[in-house]
């Protein structure tokens, strides 16, 4: 056996233990870290920040805060998690990780997010402190109301505080008006990924609005996304170029509720997912404003 052979060898174990840990943290589905982003990233924007500095350390705490918050969701629902088939193989639910060791995740996690929020100010510490509470309170939600998806989307939407804070120093009405925005957008796109889990939801007692609303659920969703694309058009006020790009962000929003198969969870998945990608459409819009 070779030096090279050798060494590569010794790495595998080390590699095939750190899986479990990305898993854990979601980094395979990078979708939540988009959509928790692009919040920051139209604030900071809207606020008329243009710092690339800001707009990376943003990236690494939307990273660091949604797998922060994947664990902290895994820790409350593991044994929900044991019993829906999409969920039963995350690490906490199958007993690939212990508590002890996802807690140690968790807690460098925050310690990073805490870090990128010092760099980006004091102001800007205080109000993503601010969100910690909502963070750990939206696991609970499911068990306790048919609306989780709202409350995820007043949590899940800080950053549209947060960057609006980070550029100017202070809250302002336009980044009130976003931030109500994007929770009717969380609420409209999660809406159709809970989609997915209705039979095993329903079986073991777990709350959402996919249950709640049913067959009204693409009515439903097509009014939040509506809200959410008249109070962005409210907010970034888009002319010419801009206003082709807001466009052709509602015709998708539109798409979504007229394709989407509800009782196919591979569909309801496909349609979740694009929405991180139509972010870069409003983001294009608000630029083009500055």
């Amino acid at each position: 056996m070779d030096k090279h052979t050798r060494i590569t060898k010794a790495w595998i174990p080390a590699f095939a233990g750190m899986e479990v840990y990305l898993r854990l943290m979601r980094l395979h589905q990078p979708v939540g870290s988009w959509l928790l982003l692009w919040p920051c990233w139209w604030s900071v924007a809207l606020a008329g920040g243009r710092d690339p500095f800001m707009y990376l350390l943003f990236a690494l705490g939307a990273v660091a805060m949604r797998s922060a918050g994947c664990i902290i969701n895994d820790m409350f629902d593991r044994r929900l998690d044991r019993q829906v088939e999409r969920t039963r193989n995350r690490p906490l639910a199958s007993g690939a990780i212990g508590m002890w060791r996802a807690s140690l995740l968790l807690a460098c996690l925050l310690l990073v997010a805490l870090w990128v929020a010092l760099l980006l100010g004091r102001e800007v510490m205080l109000w993503s402190c601010a969100a910690l509470p909502l963070v750990v309170a939206y696991p609970l939600m499911k068990r306790i109301t048919w609306w989780p998806q709202l409350f995820l989307g007043l949590t899940f939407n800080w950053g549209a505080l947060v960057g609006w804070v980070a550029v100017r120093g202070e809250i302002a009405w336009p980044a009130v008006i976003l931030y109500a925005a994007c929770a009717f957008w969380t609420l409209g796109y999660d809406t159709i990924y809970a989609h997915q889990d209705t039979i095993d939801d329903a079986k073991i007692g777990v709350k959402s609005t996919a249950l709640r609303l049913e067959k009204f659920t693409k009515p439903f969703v097509l009014v939040c996304y509506a809200i959410f694309a008249l109070l962005f058009f409210l907010v970034v006020q888009p002319e010419k170029w801009p206003l082709f790009f807001m466009v052709c962000m509602a015709l998708h929003l539109l798409w979504q509720v007229v394709v989407v198969r509800l009782d196919m969870p591979s569909s309801c998945k496909k349609t979740f997912s694009s929405n991180a990608l139509i972010g870069w459409l409003p983001f294009f819009a608000i630029l083009l404003t500055l």
